[in-house]
């Protein structure tokens, strides 16, 4: 007869009510049946209401691994585009931004306090962000109620009270990539939509805002777009990843991709696939449709595509993926410098073979063997007194005349934990980049040298030899 049950019933958005909820506890109780002890409150303290503006700006989290060399900063919650697959708007609730002075200040302490070296700005539809408290917005935005823009003309936008003035994401990611040059900033999950130009450029003129944009097709066909009400076609989405291509050309692009929705023809499926071929992303997460309750798919489609066509549907989109990103790593990784921000040991790594593992800017994982390597003060020193910096470009014949690079190259240091290392790409399996380290560098300087006349985006190979063989 007893009511066995949790005291406290609480949402994530009610956590300042837990006092109430809690006095709720010592209230006066009733009795329950003929069982006199088995009390329950005259009121339930329970309380799973979701909020139009909690934001948790006010909350410091606690960082379940203090170790780690990044952080998550949640920027805003909710999502208001009511996509008909999706149940995040249900479970989450109308999308509300932290004020961008709560964002900065956590980020500044997290990197002044805590020596955090990269930040993930978080949120269920990142870029929508939009902070209506501001009081002034980017002057390249728009005046009066068009003051929000979409990625380009073939985007459309659902929920009208984007319009307004207040503070976008773009001013968001300039004030938290203006905090340092050596913070490398990230953000997720975003929505196609939500790229507008501004967005794009201050992306392709800061080195510190990483180089990856997760782009969610989650379909290749138009029809199938419309039926998830995502607000844009197939020719709109390979726009916008053409205009992205065109300002920074070294990113790389993820995506997500759902196979069997509601109603999805053979033909509609191969438009997904076509689409794989031609944007040729560098990750990707897929799945088979699941319908989930209170969606509009729930209430007005059929789930009518039997699960093994699902699964072979959704095999086909991950034989694709895999075809196209090797021969995509084949073509921009191997041969390639990146920058690397050594995140820690690598998981096979052992006592006898150390082994850093980390990530490009492009958000691919790198490992290479770890031991003592040059300073970048010493690589630009070495640079310099040959004259590859100031020269409109290197000439390979140039490098049989350089100078001996042991009368330069003499101090190494062994790396860390949340070090930057420039890494040559050797070899590229699957989602795994394999390399060898060169040097300890930094955004700056990394930037400084990949900039010089010539050398577009890597060293000459018989300059690398030559620092290798020291």
């Amino acid at each position: 007869e007893a009511y066995v049950s949790a005291d406290v019933v609480v949402g994530p958005d009610a956590y300042r009510d837990l006092p109430r909820l809690i006095s709720v506890l010592a209230a006066p109780s009733i009795s329950h049946g003929s069982n006199k002890n088995a009390g329950i409150p005259t009121e339930r303290a329970v309380n799973v209401q979701l909020s139009l503006d909690e934001t948790y700006a006010s909350i410091t989290p606690v960082r379940s691994n203090p170790n780690d060399v990044s952080a998550f900063v949640s920027i805003m919650r909710g999502c208001n585009n009511m996509c008909s697959y999706c149940v995040v708007p249900f479970t989450r609730g109308r999308e509300r931004s932290s004020e961008m002075e709560s964002v900065v200040e956590e980020t500044k302490r997290l990197v002044e306090q805590e020596g955090i070296k990269e930040v993930i700005l978080l949120g269920q539809n990142v870029n929508s962000y939009h902070d209506v408290r501001g009081e002034k917005r980017r002057a390249t935005m728009k005046d009066g109620d068009n003051s929000y823009q979409t990625s380009n003309d073939g985007f459309s936008n659902m929920f009208r009270l984007r319009h307004g003035g207040g503070y976008r994401f773009a001013d968001l990611l300039e004030a938290v990539s203006n905090l340092s040059p050596e913070l490398r900033v990230r953000f997720t999950s975003p929505h196609p939509k939500d790229y507008p130009p501004d967005l794009l450029s201050l992306m392709a003129e800061r080195p510190n805002i990483c180089n990856h944009l997760h782009m969610p097709a989650q379909s290749g066909s138009s029809a199938v777009l419309e039926r998830m009400r995502r607000g844009y076609t197939r020719e709109a989405y390979l726009e916008l990843i053409d205009d992205v291509r065109a300002l920074i050309p070294d990113v790389a692009i993820s995506s997500d991709f759902i196979t069997g929705f509601c109603g999805e023809t053979e033909g509609e499926h191969g438009e997904t696939l076509s689409l794989m071929e031609e944007v040729k992303f560098d990750q990707a997460f897929m799945f088979a449709y699941s319908m989930r309750g209170k969606t509009h798919a729930q209430r007005t489609m059929a789930d009518d595509i039997p699960a093994d066509i699902k699964n072979r549907r959704l095999n086909e989109v991950i034989d694709c993926f895999r075809r196209n990103v090797q021969c995509r790593n084949d073509e921009f990784e191997i041969g390639n410098l990146r920058l690397v921000l050594v995140e820690g040991e690598a998981k096979r790594s052992t006592a006898e073979s150390r082994m850093w593992s980390g990530r490009t800017d492009q958000n691919k994982r790198v490992v290479f063997e770890s031991g003592s390597f040059f300073t970048e003060e010493e690589i630009s020193h070495f640079l310099s007194s040959n004259g590859f910096d100031n020269k409109e470009r290197v000439d390979p014949l140039i490098l049989d005349n350089i100078a001996d690079p042991a009368s330069f190259l003499q101090k190494k240091v062994e790396l860390s934990r949340g070090d930057y290392a420039v890494v040559r790409i050797d070899e590229a399996r699957g989602h795994t980049l394999k390399g060898q380290a060169l040097w300890r560098s930094s955004i700056v300087g990394f930037e400084r040298l990949m900039n010089m006349q010539g050398w577009k985006g890597a060293l000459p190979g018989g300059l690398v030899g030559r620092v290798l063989a020291q």
